[in-house]
């Protein structure tokens, strides 16, 4: 028998599993590749939480999993002493099947424990968990959302007492705890009414939206065009998600008037049923906000996902037409607006600094260097990002301006440690009334950007290899490109590869090895001509092998034709090593 059927028997015939988990395990008896799949390890357990499709096994995101998973970092936490406890911990949900009882289970667990809970009173979005942590000085928090993954997944992400979720070193000892849990069942929690009895569960509201509120409405940068242009027509959706009151509620306090919601998509569904995949990063997920915006003539589309820390964009051009733009083209129209005012304004403070990774546009090293400030350049996970932000502004000198990875999450400020999609919101929104003031979209804004910079042509590419054995080809195929990166790729003019998970650069054309200076990851970067490069790297939160790529030049056609030539030679190469 095997180990994955041993565990299927022990959960199928454990009287202690309710009657629902036991009927769905009944209805797999005769399915050896879906015992083998929920059955063959523990939901893995790090810096982005836990993640998983629904469904009964310790390989699927379920109340005992869960429960494990809040014994665990609640046994870490306790460990720090009385006056973690008394700090204790945040909690928010977001409208994915089963968050709330989820979150609840999470809550009781904790308070079991004698920590302190502060519990959302109804859905609320990851920037807004971050900030309440901060406003609260609490210990750490806990944010249950799948993010942008489908329907049929949910997650666990645990953050620190900075707001940013936990590093490495902190998930690893929280993994370590939840592996002494061999029996999930057996993980207990007091009753609501005890906990709430004493003390240590409460619940938070609309005080801490309005403290977060003023926080928004001190990073402002839109002045008097947004008075100006406050009619300016606004397409937004939530995705059905946790962003449709805090975006809605913060364009209507900093003066824009005519913001229209997607009406389709308005309302929490944790089926998401108007979207295959609740990801703003497909335009697909935009189809309906782009047909409302073109009835309405509406100047740009916004989007945020179910747990609002990532922000799509379209916008319209002068001949009408909508334009989808990625999340790298984002970034780089946001880091230059919010340079340019602060520069404009005299507002620029002493020693400031951006933050972008290693998988993003090579575009924001020119920006950076227009403006003379300082950019740092650190590992994938917006955790990296807010470290940063930890070591060079709240504990150092320099401050703090923005920060945005590829995959279309963004933060400005000091008071969220996290993606923010509401605070992303509101500075596009203002972004697209500075360039209506002059006579201008946003699509005019980012090709003045290139004339001034150089244009780009960028694209990530995701190859999905499902279960057991999609995680095995995936890791076999890191392993495989690592050990031959000396060799280079056929008619790729790969100069430097940096490998993240041994900390080594190695320079082809000289045999030179030299450190890397970043913690270690599972990423390998490869630096081309000019600023030309790819990147590969496993995800951290899908079953998926992510290929990231960066072209730059002097005109859009010709980086448009080298990146249709790049990503056929490297997909193929990868392709063929899964």
């Amino acid at each position: 028998m095997t180990y994955a059927m041993e565990q299927y028997q022990i959960w199928l015939n454990n009287p202690a599993f309710d009657e629902e988990t036991r009927r769905e395990l009944l209805s797999i008896r005769d399915d050896a590749t879906e015992i083998e799949d929920r059955f063959y390890q523990n939901l893995s357990f790090g810096t982005a939480g836990l993640r998983g499709i629904l469904g009964a096994g310790t390989n699927r995101m379920n109340r005992y999993t869960v429960a494990r998973a809040a014994e665990g970092f609640a046994g870490y936490m306790k460990n720090k002493g009385d006056e973690t406890c008394r700090k204790g911990i945040v909690i928010c949900y977001d409208p994915r099947r089963y968050s709330k009882e989820f979150a609840t289970i999470t809550a009781l667990i904790f308070a079991g424990h004698g920590i302190r809970v502060r519990l959302s009173d109804e859905l609320r979005p990851v920037p807004l968990l971050s900030f309440a942590i901060r406003y609260f000085g609490a210990a750490g928090g806990v944010m249950l959302t799948a993010s942008h993954n489908p329907a049929q997944y949910n997650g666990f992400k645990a953050y620190g007492e900075d707001g940013a979720q936990l590093p490495p070193e902190d998930a690893d000892l929280v993994a370590a705890r939840m592996d002494t849990i061999t029996d999930l069942a057996a993980v207990t929690w007091p009753d609501e009414e005890t906990a709430l009895a004493g003390g240590l569960l409460s619940y938070f509201g609309p005080d801490v939206d309005q403290a977060y509120d003023r926080m928004l409405l001190g990073l402002s940068l839109g002045g008097d065009a947004v008075r100006r242009q406050k009619d300016m027509k606004i397409v937004y959706t939530p995705l059905h998600g946790t962003g449709n009151k805090p975006v809605r509620r913060i364009l209507k306090k900093i003066g824009f008037t005519n913001v229209l919601v997607v009406p389709e998509q308005e309302q929490p569904d944790p089926d998401f049923s108007t979207v295959d995949y609740p990801n703003p990063e497909e335009r697909s997920a935009l189809s309906m906000g782009i047909r409302l915006a073109e009835q309405e003539g509406a100047d740009l589309v916004i989007a945020t996902d179910p747990d609002a820390d990532r922000t799509g964009l379209c916008v319209r051009t002068k001949s009408g037409e909508y334009q989808v733009l990625s999340g790298n083209q984002i970034g780089v129209l946001l880091l230059d607006f919010i340079l340019e005012a602060h520069t404009a304004a005299g507002s620029m403070p002493d020693k400031p600094f951006a933050v972008t990774t290693v998988v993003s546009t090579r575009l924001t090293r020119r920006i950076a260097q227009t403006y003379e400030i300082k950019l740092f350049e650190c590992l994938t996970g917006f955790k990296f990002i807010a470290e940063l932000v930890k070591e060079h502004d709240e504990e150092g000198d320099m401050h703090f301006l923005f920060g945005f990875e590829e995959s279309y999450g963004y933060l400005a400020g000091r008071d969220v440690r996290d993606k923010d999609a509401v605070v992303a919101s509101m500075l596009i929104a203002e972004m697209a009334a500075v360039a209506k003031d002059q006579g201008l979209t946003l699509a005019d804004r980012l090709l003045e950007l290139y004339r001034r910079y150089g244009y780009m042509a960028e694209k990530t590419v995701s190859i999905t290899r499902e279960g057991k054995a999609g995680q095995e080809l995936i890791k076999a195929a890191m392993t495989s490109l690592r050990e031959n990166k000396a060799k280079g790729l056929a008619g790729v003019p790969v100069r430097v590869v940096d490998d993240y998970l041994t900390s080594r650069r190695l320079d082809l054309q000289t045999g030179k090895v030299s450190p890397l200076n970043l913690p270690r990851s599972d990423v390998l970067i490869y630096e081309l001509d000019g600023l030309d490069w790819f990147g590969v790297r496993p995800s951290g939160t899908e079953p998926k092998i992510k290929i990231y790529f960066g072209v730059h030049g002097d005109n859009q056609a010709d980086c448009d034709r080298r990146l249709d030539d790049l990503i056929q030679r490297v997909k193929s190469h990868v392709t063929g090593e899964l």
